[in-house]
């Protein structure tokens, strides 16, 4: 019964987060988007969507739908960020549609995890969750090798784990709170942080 309402529960957020119509039918030019990736983007995120930085996200192989979103309330606010809030200001919609394609195109650089021994203690939880402590399967929404649902659930394959790690945190303190339904909120707020540490560490490995 334990499982089976987790279960419900997961379906009924994956309803919640799904990306708004306009995000999932527009259509960005990637082309569009090359001077505010030399002149702005890419000094974070890399110009190829592979940032260099683990304090910033790798973009390349992301989702254009959940670009889209992410660009879309750092602009209103619904995502706070001081980096990312001076920058959005003067997007227009078109802008991020086109950024959103461009980073979606690019492809990602595989990279390997550095700890062993928390990789082991991440893939546990990643792929099993934690059903003492109520934290369901990452796999169950970002899908068995991190590749995400599009329009649904992020790509976190090869994210940088101290990036993930703080996107975690944020989570759980709720200084991030743009997720559908409050899912990632909940479940943030039942891990401990060695199991944030561990899945941050199994996430930047995956490919």
């Amino acid at each position: 019964m334990k499982s089976s309402a987790l279960l419900t529960g997961l379906l009924f957020a994956a309803t919640s987060w799904a990306i708004p119509a306009q995000a999932a039918t527009a259509k960005g030019d990637p082309a569009k988007a090359q001077k505010l990736v030399n002149d702005v983007c890419g000094a974070c995120h890399g110009a190829d969507g592979n940032s260099t930085s683990p304090a910033y996200p790798n973009l390349s192989g992301q989702s254009p739908e959940y670009l889209f979103k992410q660009l879309v309330e750092f602009k209103s606010g619904a995502r706070k960020n001081a980096i990312m809030a001076p920058n959005v200001t003067k997007l227009s919609e078109d802008d991020m549609h086109n950024l959103a394609a461009y980073y979606a195109a690019q492809q990602p650089k595989p990279r390997l995890a550095k700890d062993a021994a928390l990789v082991a203690e991440g893939q546990k939880i990643y792929k099993g969750g934690n059903a003492g402590s109520g934290v369901p399967a990452c796999a169950s929404c970002h899908g068995p090798a991190g590749a995400g649902i599009p329009s649904m659930f992020p790509r976190l394959a090869g994210q940088h784990s101290k990036y993930v790690l703080t996107q975690l945190k944020n989570f759980r303190s709720g200084d991030r709170a743009n997720d559908g339904g409050k899912m990632m909120q909940v479940i943030a707020r039942k891990m401990t942080d060695q199991e944030m540490k561990a899945v941050s560490e199994y996430i930047s490995g995956l490919r």
